[in-house]
């Protein structure tokens, strides 16, 4: 059973949430606590899945709750509950919560936020993954310049000038970050010569995301790779992927934070190919071997030969790094979305349909199987009829990148 804790200093919002939630008590054991210290003293007394929590409260508030569970009990799954608040609160939570969630929030969409929490605990607890990782050699640490960005958006005193200046502390980081925000792929009208300039033109998010792309890279770089393995070609791949997914999501109306999300996960999505490349150099060879003669998609072969796959692979390393459930979820399922219980529009959602359209338009070098576009999965999301209107949209992205 679901062991979870809703923490609102308001009892009136405690008795809704009860109320609202009595129908799942057979799935759920539901406990509430009406303030911070009071769910640090529950949680120290007994283990919980899933901390809910709102961020403005006296005392011990919810960044500072959320903080301090991620530091004691880095296993619950930590969500925010919470209606408008304050930019510094919400800076301040941006790194220790899971996902957010607004109030009032529908029955349906806890639920359904909740089941995916566990469907990816349980897909990133799988004995064969958690071999393969254990036998890598290395796991690329978080870079450094996103912990220190990280950081900086939960203190008090954050802003686009200090998130700038810790990206140019690092050389080779804003040399990488002006390298992409001059690239076609932004379509930005003006030059951008500054990571303070990167910043305000794209975003957090953009920012964050490509960070992390070049944290990734880095841990492939100057290591020999198999002839028919492009780093260069991955890179432009995952890029156009995350711009296709940005459009797809910002086309069916999804939150803004969501859409970032979409982004990020493009990005990131082949990010656990280069770690199986780097670790096991020898068998991704007879990996990329048997699916180039099989002519099937990559990601069969790897389930063959290693028993798991460069998406289960790269979502643990996402998930070790702390980045939302949102992300850590589209990179797990990218080529399996029916595997995810989810049933919206998501970023797994663009992640998985901007991910078989780039194959599809632009073919794979090393010659091995397109992948598939889950048409039991988008049925399942009523959205079948949607593929040739994001085939389109994705084509102008092109057109626009020239």
């Amino acid at each position: 059973m679901k062991r979870i804790l809703f923490v609102d200093d308001e009892p009136n919002v405690l008795e809704a949430l009860e109320r609202m939630l009595f129908s799942m008590r057979r799935e759920w054991r539901i406990a509430f606590a009406d303030g911070g210290q009071k769910a640090l003293d529950l949680m120290e007394r007994e283990p919980f899945d899933i901390l809910v929590t709102d961020l403005r409260m006296p005392g011990v508030d919810g960044a500072e709750l959320l903080t301090k569970t991620r530091e004691r009990y880095p296993d619950t799954i930590r969500f925010v509950l919470s209606g408008q608040s304050d930019q510094e609160t919400i800076f301040r939570s941006v790194g220790p919560a899971h996902q957010f969630m607004s109030k009032p929030c529908n029955p349906k969409v806890l639920k359904a936020n909740v089941d995916r929490a566990f469907a990816l605990r349980d897909i990133l607890s799988n004995k064969e993954l958690k071999r393969i990782v254990s036998q890598a050699g290395t796991l690329p640490a978080l870079p450094k310049t996103y912990r220190r960005l990280m950081t900086e958006l939960e203190s008090k005193a954050a802003s686009v000038g200090t998130v700038g200046a810790i990206i140019e502390s690092d050389i080779g980081m804003t040399a990488k970050i002006l390298q992409m925000a001059n690239s076609a792929f932004f379509g930005l009208s003006q030059q951008v010569t500054g990571a303070t300039q990167a910043v305000s033109l794209l975003g957090l998010d953009a920012v964050k995301a490509m960070i992390l792309v070049e944290g990734v890279l880095s841990q492939a770089s100057g290591k020999p790779l198999p002839k028919e393995f492009s780093l260069d070609t991955l890179f432009k791949h995952s890029m156009v992927v995350g711009a296709y997914s940005k459009a797809i999501a910002t086309e069916e109306k999804l939150e803004k934070g969501l859409v970032g999300d979409a982004f990020t996960a493009g990005l990131l999505h082949d990010s656990g190919m280069l770690l199986l490349i780097v670790n096991f150099l020898e068998d991704y060879k007879h990996v990329l071997d048997y699916a180039f003669i099989n002519e099937i998609p990559l990601v069969e072969a790897e389930r063959e030969h290693l028993g798991s796959t460069h998406a289960e692979v790269g979502a643990y390393l996402l998930g070790i790094w702390g980045l939302s459930d949102p992300i850590v979820e589209a990179v797990a399922f990218h080529h399996s979305p029916q595997q995810s219980p989810g049933n919206s529009f998501s970023p797994l959602t663009a992640v998985h349909v901007a991910n078989v359209l780039e194959r599809e338009m632009h073919g794979t070098e090393g010659g091995w199987g397109l992948p598939r576009m889950d048409a039991v999965y988008l049925e399942r999301l009523c959205l079948n009829g949607r593929v040739d209107d994001w085939r389109d949209l994705c084509h102008s992205v092109d057109q626009k990148r020239g």
